[in-house]
């Protein structure tokens, strides 16, 4: 039982293989398994600009580790999942649909090129 706990901890990234002992284990700090967390690594990654942006994309569902789709901040983020971690497919800052701003600048666009000649 405890060597499956030290395995489990060495999987999601907080320890390393040669730190299995319990001076180790006991020595973890909260800080070590809050940056394992999702939105954490979507900002040390480059994705958003801040914290409470990764916060944001992840609840709005445009990150995705591997090819599920994640939604949930505190998800913890394994050491082998960690460069997965990519903007969802169907998120308009991917290569999916714009978003509803743009359409409507679009659509305004294309009516209002007419008004901006008469002015």
């Amino acid at each position: 039982e405890w060597y499956q706990r030290r395995v489990r901890v060495v999987r999601i990234g907080v320890l390393d293989e040669n730190r299995m002992k319990l001076d180790y284990v006991l020595g973890l700090k909260p800080e070590d398994f809050l940056e394992r967390r999702l939105q954490t690594q979507v900002c040390k990654r480059g994705l958003a600009k801040s914290i409470l942006h990764a916060r944001v994309l992840i609840r709005q569902k445009l990150i995705r580790v591997r090819k599920q789709v994640v939604n949930i901040p505190s998800f913890i983020v394994r050491l082998d999942a960690q460069i997965h971690i990519d903007i969802a497919i169907n998120s308009p800052y991917g290569s999916g649909r714009e978003g509803r701003v743009k359409r409507k600048r679009m659509r305004a666009g294309a009516g209002g090129a007419d008004a901006d000649e008469d002015e």
